[in-house]
């Protein structure tokens, strides 16, 4: 919490700064001095939140045209691919508005959403972005996060399983899946054997989202895993993803990491 406290300070005139210059590397004709100008007349008394969908808004106004050239353009300015098992409040924090403009403005572009998205979260993270396209167009997205739940990428395998969390930390939840859990259940299917702890850890939070308010169907899937082949990643997933229960002394979760 600490870190997300500290982060609202990063977006500021010099991260307004930062990126005018990268858009105008690839748009010579951006209004460089007005975007700067605009962000920093009004982020100072905003929260984070507010200042990431602020630098948000003024990508959508500073650089007028429609939202599939807008993105594009955004898309040119990521750089490198995230080597790094680490997710929004890193060095590649200054995405974040880049993700929230497809939140807010590519609902109507489904196909050209999913791939910014997917570029996206190999730099930070679309586990928010991904949220409105999972309400709007839940057969449709879910589709697309099972085929990345076997893509070669860490971040994007992350994502089928974090973009779906039920209860994800600062998000709304996402109450389709509370009431049809098995929906998201082929996702964690394809990774409780994942090698790697960025995508472990991901898939033990959405199952212990799961518990709370499914436990039988978390109790049925974890029984699954255990009953075929489980790894060690796969068992470490699923001691994390009971450590409530295991708080309270729950005695099938207690026998089930025996």
């Amino acid at each position: 919490m600490m870190a997300y406290k500290k982060l609202k300070f990063w977006f500021d005139e010099e991260l307004a700064e930062g990126l005018a210059d990268k858009i105008s590397n690839v748009r010579q004709d951006f209004p460089r001095e007005n975007f700067i100008s605009d962000v920093t007349q009004a982020v100072a008394s905003l929260e984070l939140k507010e200042r990431v969908e602020l630098i948000c808004d003024e990508f959508h106004a500073k650089l007028g045209g429609a939202y599939p050239q807008n993105v594009e353009i955004l898309l040119s300015i990521l750089g490198p691919e995230n080597p790094n098992e680490t997710g929004m409040f890193t060095e590649f924090y200054w995405v974040m508005p880049i993700a929230k403009y497809v939140e807010k403005y590519g609902i109507n572009y489904f196909e050209v959403s999913m791939k910014a998205i997917k570029e996206i979260t190999k730099r930070n993270t679309s586990e928010y972005a991904i949220r409105p396209y999972l309400r709007t167009y839940t057969e449709q997205t879910l589709s697309q996060m099972l085929l990345w739940s076997d893509d070669e990428n860490f971040h994007v395998r992350r994502l089928a399983s974090e973009g779906v969390r039920p209860r994800l930390p600062w998000a709304s939840k996402l109450d389709v899946f509370i009431q049809r859990p098995k929906l998201i259940l082929p996702i964690l299917d394809n990774l409780h054997n994942d090698k790697i702890k960025y995508v472990q850890k991901s898939v033990a939070n959405c199952l212990n989202d799961i518990l709370k308010d499914n436990i039988d169907i978390g109790k049925e899937l974890i029984d699954k895993w255990k009953e075929g082949y489980c790894s060690k990643e796969c068992n470490w997933i699923i001691k994390h993803a009971l450590r409530n229960l295991l708080k309270n002394n729950d005695s099938w979760a207690q026998k089930v990491v025996a």
